[in-house]
């Protein structure tokens, strides 16, 4: 089945790719061929299909360093000679286009998808997945717990159960807003699993309102409920017994 990210992939394919400019950024060399292809490149996109390259993505982080230097200078803070900042802006590039915002930059990972051979039609919970997130609105982290409720039915497929882990990483690994990195984990697994009925539960807690502004202790809970689960009231309850959030 045809997913939003194969589509990306097929578009981007269409855009020419003419030699690149020696000295021109990276980052606009990306987005032109974004642009072109008429493609959305929010914080929470992935834009892996128009990074033709490891050397490409090297580039990137290369220009990311870059401009981080230049912001650590604008702090009037000595990056060349304070021994612990020297080195502060290539870690920083690498943390956010190799790690905590990887999942923009790289495809989604490799998932195989069995047929439910034995027709198997019984709820199945994986979680709690300890998933880590950034606010994008300030970059701080959010760190959390994600279950998820599959109802499969005879036409629907089943994945690995690490698989579940590495989706939700994936999907993470941006800068969003905690509703929409819920719905984009749920549409992704429909689109591999096809269920008759998907739940999703995360609870977070997010450090743009622990260490700054109203410095408070508060978490954030959110859910999505899909087909078979927004008709029985019965199923949702099986689902939140089994998931145990907050335990």
């Amino acid at each position: 089945m045809a997913t939003p990210f194969d589509e990306v992939t097929r578009v981007s394919s269409l855009v020419e790719r003419p030699e690149e400019p020696v000295g021109r950024p990276m980052s606009s060399v990306i987005r032109e061929r974004v642009k072109a292809a008429k493609q959305r490149f929010h914080a929470n996109d992935n834009i892996s299909a128009f990074i033709h390259s490891d050397a490409e993505r090297d580039a990137l982080q290369a220009e990311v360093s870059e401009k981080m230097e230049a912001l650590l200078r604008s702090l009037v803070i000595d990056v060349d000679n304070d021994h612990n900042t020297r080195d502060t802006a290539r870690r920083v590039a690498k943390m956010y286009t190799r790690e905590v915002f990887g999942g923009r930059y790289a495809p989604m990972p490799s998932v195989t998808a069995f047929p439910n051979v034995e027709k198997i039609n019984e709820l199945i919970v994986v979680g709690p997945i300890t998933v880590r997130s950034a606010c994008s609105h300030h970059f701080c982290p959010i760190m959390g717990k994600v279950w998820i409720g599959i109802m499969p039915d005879a036409e629907s497929n089943l994945i690995g159960l690490s698989k579940y882990a590495r989706i939700a990483d994936w999907i993470m690994s941006r800068p969003q807003i905690q509703e929409e990195a819920v719905k984009a984990l749920a549409d992704t697994l429909e689109e591999q699993i096809e269920p008759a009925g998907l739940a999703i539960i995360m609870a977070a807690e997010h450090f743009c309102m622990h260490w700054r502004g109203v410095k408070d202790q508060s978490s954030m809970t959110s859910s999505v409920m899909r087909g078979v689960f927004l008709q029985s009231d019965g199923l949702r309850r099986e689902f939140l017994s089994l998931a145990k959030v907050g335990s």
